[in-house]
């Protein structure tokens, strides 16, 4: 279901990896929440657990969370891993959704 999801959108795709145990992923939380309301229509928003989606994880070579990845017909155009704050955020989702 991920992989069609990100495969048929024509708009760019971004995901936030995180674990419930994170706790820079819980602090990032209302930050990708944020520049989920202020994007969404120009992109869409996914978030993946990798603990109940560890094959993704492995996929992706997702290391450490929270990592950010943007999709773009289905391929990876930007990944960015660590914490960040709302205008770092803003700035790599506006920069990766130009590529």
């Amino acid at each position: 279901r991920f992989k069609r999801h990100v495969a048929r959108n024509d708009i760019p795709v971004v995901v936030a990896s995180w674990a419930p145990w994170c706790g820079p992923c819980r602090a990032m939380a209302p930050v990708v929440e944020q520049a989920a309301q202020e994007f969404e229509p120009a992109a869409r928003f996914v978030k993946v657990n990798v603990d109940a989606a560890s094959h993704l994880a492995s996929e992706f070579g997702i290391q450490g969370t929270p990592a950010l990845f943007m999709f773009r017909n289905g391929q990876i155009v930007s990944r960015q891993a660590g914490m960040m704050d709302p205008i770092s955020l803003k700035r790599w989702i506006a920069e990766a959704s130009r590529r």
